[in-house]
């Protein structure tokens, strides 16, 4: 069995309210074990046999999209892969001083040239974004609410979907299960 993490976007934003009972359900019927959600924000992680990411990912999109009523992209990550991304340093650390968020969008594929050079186009004095492999590292230096970056403007540059989390968040997620049977 292995271990996987998923980010579900639009979980409990934008009037999109889902229980995570509800959640844990519905990942358990298709099969899954060593189901726990992670904070009620979409973080999902599961055990199962299959290898295929991508497969998951459909599989899931379509389960939720069937129980909820609405699109939910999901982006999946192993347990080696989230570790590896938690322990990315993207910033110099001298960068860090003065940051009110230090973020990870998780994204389906990984940045092609036209979307690394979008995110630079995307950078200001408040908001530094760093691509690396299937994630964007965002380091803001004000409100995210204040930000000219969201969500919204991601999708539109990179042209595919993405979803947002905490650099804490997943630190606090890959510490509490690693020390769990890997």
């Amino acid at each position: 069995m292995t271990r996987y993490f998923a980010f579900l976007r639009a979980i409990n934003v934008g009037g999109h309210v889902v229980k995570m009972d509800r959640l844990r359900q519905i990942f358990e019927s298709l099969g899954f074990s060593g189901v726990e959600t992670f904070i009620a924000s979409g973080n999902v992680v599961f055990e199962t046999t299959s290898n295929n990411v991508k497969t998951l990912e459909r599989k899931i999109e379509n389960a939720l999209r069937e129980a909820l009523g609405y699109e939910v992209a999901t982006f999946i990550r192993t347990q080696a892969e989230l570790a590896t991304i938690a322990n990315y340093q993207p910033f110099r650390e001298s960068d860090l001083e003065g940051v009110v968020s230090l973020n990870i969008v998780f994204l389906g594929e990984a940045l092609n040239k036209r979307a690394k050079q979008g995110l630079m186009a995307l950078t200001t004095d408040f908001d530094h974004l760093h691509g690396h492999g299937r994630e964007i590292y965002w380091l803001c230096r004000t409100r995210q609410s204040e930000s000219t970056i969201s969500n919204a403007v991601l999708n539109k540059t990179l042209g595919m979907p993405g979803t947002v989390r905490g650099t804490n968040t997943v630190k606090r997620m890959i510490a509490k299960y690693s020390r769990s049977k890997e």
